[in-house]
């Protein structure tokens, strides 16, 4: 790939020591609010070409799947179309990373379903308000929030969330009716109604999963064309590419042919999508209000029934689609800006709720269509959108004839990959104890989504801040006893680093002196240092000696700037254990504040 492609998306300097107006306005900060600047200049007609093979496919994805996700989202399909084009505009122009595409997915129209309560306006609002949030998290560089957010909760929340889709979508695969949305309701439903089976959906939505499969399998295994391939197996190849690449699309036509053949003998076996909304989406300001039966429901009042959703969505979506990004930009070798991706996906759903979007993010399986296709630029994007709008315009009366068991058969084959059984395995054999956010989020997002984000994240920050109050201690016997924190000596760890030195050091008989290792420890605060004076003060009651050893230059300054009395400290261990052996020794630097002052300065100096 030529080199500035594979740029794309690096952070670029923003010309340190010009005056702020230069480094604004200069053409390093101007191409990183708009990376297009970066690749524009060179694009070249080879690029072209496989940008519109990339785009075409992408697209082929993206129809089917549109429809299918905005039945995830509990939203008219024509919902699911109007959020699948703008991301592809706007990602143009903003985005560092060639292959990602931003439109609706599985896991953020179940999230939609969750807090919208299946009424559009509440879904375009939910996307606008999510949008200015993800952008302000972006003008304000707060992407870092999202690492507070582990993996072992990423994963619990996707499997969850797999199981729910899934699941969710073998009422319309079996032709079941009047199945609850509520999970738990779902299970006991679909069960119960297993006698209630419409058998030309079950056979039909079976024969697309297989189709589906087979399919998916055909384009894992093509072999790579090479150019000393003969012409005939070059396009055998092709076509072979194409059709399983465009899987859904063609297993979707091939349904939608069946049920319109027996419309047109005047039986109708199957349970079809039925009446779609035709032509291009009105732009229009999202509704900040809403009328219902009862009334009118203020702004107010949608912001209050949204809840949590305010948060949940937002954050899941920047969190899914970077992960994807960084993905992809892993495997093909450049770097993607998470500040520059916050605003290409906030300014998407805040332009997309304008045209009726519901909130969006990057999708993983089109994604890896788009980088398998060849993309070389965002430009493959514009193909994928205009393709969406030409079927807004012309084909949603074809959509009719579509078998909701068809789309089913879709959905549970995008969100089949994303449960990932291996996550257990690597997690117990790297640390054990991470299971279990993992678990709890996995279970709780059964209850409630929200919940258990909120429930793993808080086990994940316990887990961290059990280290921390908790360091792990290497301690020496000898004649002097040695003991070395792993890391960082912070508040919460004073108390438990107290009673360690005490228990090994001074309740024993006789007492004996200690030396504090601190080669790992980088940082100490004001809680440590007073615990620290305290325990020279012990040890100097009790007739012994507390000395510090390798400590780092900034430990060193907070112990100079806070004038502890009597501290013993020395380079080496082995100067510090000559020292305090009972026999002739080196005279320690002790004492006064002078002596302590002029042997840290010498340190600082070193």
């Amino acid at each position: 790939m030529p080199s500035s492609v594979k740029a794309l998306g690096q952070a670029r300097p923003t010309g340190a020591g010009m005056a702020p107006q230069a480094r604004c306005c200069s053409p390093a900060a101007v191409q990183r609010w708009l990376p297009l600047l970066a690749w524009l200049p060179d694009y070249s007609l080879q690029w072209l070409k496989m940008d519109l093979v990339a785009g075409l496919s992408v697209g082929l994805t993206v129809v089917p799947q549109a429809l299918a996700y905005a039945e995830v989202a509990g939203l008219p399909p024509q919902y699911g179309l109007y959020s699948a084009f703008m991301g592809c505009f706007v990602y143009f122009f903003l985005g560092t990373s060639r292959d990602v595409t931003l439109g609706p997915t599985a896991i953020m129209s179940l999230l939609v379903s969750f807090y919208t309560f299946h009424e559009p306006a509440y879904a375009v609002l939910l996307a606008f308000l999510s949008g200015c949030i993800q952008l302000a998290m972006g003008f304000l560089h707060l992407g870092f929030l999202l690492d507070f957010i582990s993996y072992p909760v990423i994963k619990g929340f996707t499997s969850a969330a797999t199981v729910t889709i899934g699941f969710g979508q073998i009422k319309n695969l079996l032709g079941l009716h009047d199945v609850p949305r509520q999970f738990f309701l779902q299970v006991y439903q679909t069960f119960r109604k297993v006698g209630e089976i419409r058998v030309g959906d079950a056979v039909l939505g079976l024969a697309c999963v297989l189709l589906l499969l087979l399919l998916k399998l055909m384009r894992d295994h093509v072999p790579p064309v090479h150019p000393e391939m003969p012409p005939g197996v070059r396009l055998s190849h092709g076509l072979v590419w194409t059709a399983t690449t465009a899987r859904n699309a063609l297993v979707v036509s091939f349904a939608a042919l069946v049920a319109y053949s027996f419309e047109v003998t005047g039986y109708q076996p199957f349970v079809l999508t039925g009446q779609t909304a035709e032509g291009l989406p009105p732009v229009r300001i999202p509704p900040f209000s809403v009328t219902t039966a009862n009334g009118t429901v203020s702004f107010t009042e949608m912001v209050q029934d949204m809840g949590a959703g305010l948060a949940v969505v937002p954050l899941m979506g920047l969190l899914e689609s970077i992960a994807v990004a960084k993905s992809f930009a892993s495997q093909g070798g450049y770097r993607v800006d998470s500040n520059q991706e916050l605003l290409a996906i906030g300014l998407t759903n805040v332009l997309g709720s304008l045209v009726s979007s519901y909130p969006v993010t990057g999708s993983f399986g089109r994604t890896a269509v788009n980088a398998q296709s060849g993309v070389c630029t965002p430009a493959g994007g514009l193909v994928t959108g205009v393709l969406v709008l030409l079927s807004l315009d012309y084909l949603t009366s074809l959509f009719y004839y579509i078998p909701k068991s068809a789309l089913a058969a879709v959905i549970i084959m995008a969100v089949a990959p994303l449960f990932d059984i291996r996550v257990f395995g690597t997690l117990w054999r790297v640390k054990r104890l991470d299971l279990l956010p993992l678990c709890v989020t996995f279970l709780l997002c059964f209850w409630e989504v929200q919940y258990g984000i909120l429930a793993g994240s808080l086990v994940s920050v316990l887990i961290l801040l059990h280290s921390v109050a908790r360091p792990k201690m290497q301690v020496s016997e000898g004649p002097v006893l040695v003991l070395q924190p792993a890391s960082g000596l912070q508040f919460p760890a004073a108390e438990a680093l107290r009673e360690a030195i005490i228990t090994q050091a001074l309740e024993v008989s006789p007492p004996r002196s200690a030396i504090l290792e601190c080669t790992h420890v980088c940082s100490i605060d004001s809680t440590v240092v007073l615990g620290l004076e305290e325990l020279v003060g012990d040890f100097h009651r009790r007739g012994v000696t507390l000395a510090f050893v390798g400590l780092q230059v900034p430990v060193l300054r907070v112990l100079l700037s806070t004038d502890l009395k009597g501290v013993q400290y020395f380079s080496t261990l082995e100067e510090a254990e000559k020292s305090l052996l009972p026999e002739p020794r080196p005279q320690p630097y002790s004492g006064g504040e002078d002596s302590v002052l002029e042997h840290g300065v010498a340190l600082l100096k070193a």
